[in-house]
């Protein structure tokens, strides 16, 4: 009997995640101190970057094999939006240090349920077969809808919870049905093997209707993950109603797995055809427009930020359908630069609101630089990448996810995308102006007081959005090439 090689270094992470997992549980019968689990939980996922890092550095010059009978490749792809997961849980779980006891007295199994949806976002980066792929969506979806409820508090977050489990399941029902229409089309579900069989044939879309259906169902299922229009309905509600930890991190890691994954499965099935590229650029418009026009309305931050991340959905599906190395290059580096701008936004929100609140109104910004100025110069500097304004991460996120689209003959979606990063500037720099150049009714709002491990998140995100951002000016170098040579190698 042969056995299958096993290549444990491909789930290293997950390893490492899941026995910290384990160690957490374990150790919150024992312990009265919560904050420890906070700080062993941080470990696990530095544990898990440490293991992305070296698996990395172990395949510098070979590809990695596939492994697990062809499951899980730990290629570059997978190893860069894994390193993108774990940052974003990394900076969560420090954000949640001090203020998890603000909506719960169970953060030993708060900090499980976040290193259990981490290991499910690391297993679906370098998953290679689309069982793999749904079994690790589940993973980290289970682990989110309750994470959602959470803050038993406040009744929104129940509703939160309940919302995105219900349309959640359907979401996954839509994706496994599409599972199986492209299993009876192509009779495998591997997608290297999904390449071989599709790439020599000169038909499009062949196998009709099974390959066009179902390929469209599982379109729905991952645009339900990342909010695309029109499944982006549970978006503003879950991520208002959830705790802002939460949010934040299903804010960052939900996207770079999830596009990461797509990422891969549009290289395997769209390959020979053009209109499953033509189809997510009108999805990218459709969100893009929608996310941008919906959030100049809010007055809640965390909802302002909700339709926001639809619309960067829409920025990243435009470097997807561009359907060129320009465009998932450019959808790579803004998944990296998009985890710490939005992460660090949702972490200043969280130093602001009151500790028997989960949201920030724009009412609350008005005057933040005289109460507390190193936070308003941090999310300055978040609002100001969001918008897309140089030379921070945000602006070279769009400009290669543009750059990608022209490059494919999309001009006229990177114009759109343009436009409507002008709309987005708009309610970005609304809260930027709200800070510095409007005073606070007196006695309105209590000054902040966010203790130092949300400061230092907010901090560290600061710091990486302004490091990628100039990291691509041509005095200090460009990124580009390197995340060319990881992602593609």
């Amino acid at each position: 009997m042969t056995f299958p090689t096993l290549n444990l270094p491909v789930i290293a992470p997950q390893v490492v995640l899941v026995v910290g997992t384990l160690i957490i549980l374990m150790t919150d019968l024992f312990i009265a101190e919560k904050r420890i689990l906070g700080w062993a939980s941080l470990v696990a996922v530095l544990g898990a970057l440490v293991a992305v890092f070296l698996t990395a550095a172990a395949f510098a010059t070979q590809s990695a094999p596939p492994a697990f009978q062809t499951m899980a490749l730990a290629d570059g792809l997978g190893l860069f939006a894994s390193a993108a997961v774990l940052i974003g849980a990394g900076l969560a779980i420090l954000l949640a240090v001090e203020r998890v006891v603000d909506f719960t007295p169970r953060a030993g199994a708060y900090y499980a349920l976040i290193l259990l949806a981490t290991a499910g976002m690391t297993a679906m980066t370098t998953a290679s077969d689309l069982m793999t792929i749904f079994v690790a969506l589940e993973i980290f979806s289970l682990a989110l809808y309750i994470l959602a409820g959470f803050n038993r508090r406040d009744a929104r977050s129940g509703e939160a919870a309940l919302k995105y489990f219900l349309l959640g399941a359907f979401a996954s029902g839509f994706l496994l049905y599409g599972i199986a229409l492209i299993y009876g089309a192509t009779g495998t579900t591997n997608l290297a093997a999904i390449t071989t069989g599709l790439l020599p044939l000169s038909v499009s879309l062949p196998f009709a209707p099974l390959l066009p259906v179902g390929m469209g169902l599982l379109l729905v299922g991952f645009g339900f993950k990342v909010a695309l229009v029109p499944f982006h309905m549970w978006t503003p509600d879950v991520y208002q109603g959830a705790p802002t930890p939460v949010t934040a991190f299903m804010s960052v890691a939900t996207k770079a797995a999830a596009f990461a994954s797509l990422i891969r499965v549009l290289a395997a099935v769209a390959s020979h055809d053009r209109p499953w590229l033509l189809a997510l650029a009108g999805l990218a418009v459709l969100t893009m427009t929608l996310g941008n026009l919906a959030a100049l309305r809010q007055t809640s931050l965390k909802r302002m930020l909700a339709y926001s991340s639809i619309a960067h959905a829409g920025y990243l599906l435009t470097g997807l359908a561009a359907g060129n190395q320009a465009g998932a290059q450019g959808a790579l580096y803004y998944l990296l630069a998009y985890t710490f701008m939005n992460l660090g936004a949702f972490a200043v929100l969280l130093a602001i609101q009151k500790r028997t609140e989960n949201d920030v109104t724009g009412e609350q910004m008005l005057g933040l630089a005289s109460r507390q100025p190193l936070l308003a110069v941090l999310m300055a500097v978040f609002m100001f990448s969001l918008a897309g304004i140089p030379p921070l991460a945000g602006f070279f996120g769009k400009l290669y996810v543009f750059s990608g689209a022209v490059e494919a003959g999309l001009a006229g979606l990177a114009i759109v995308g343009v436009l409507n990063s002008a709309i987005g500037a708009y309610y970005y720099l609304r809260v930027t102006v709200s800070m510095f150049m409007v005073e606070g009714a007196a006695g309105a709002v209590e000054p902040a007081h966010p203790g130092w491990p949300v400061t230092a998140t907010v901090v560290i995100a600061a710091l990486g959005t302004v490091a990628l951002g100039l990291w691509q000016t041509p005095w200090l170098g460009s990124i580009a090439n390197a995340v060319a040579t990881l992602a593609l190698r």
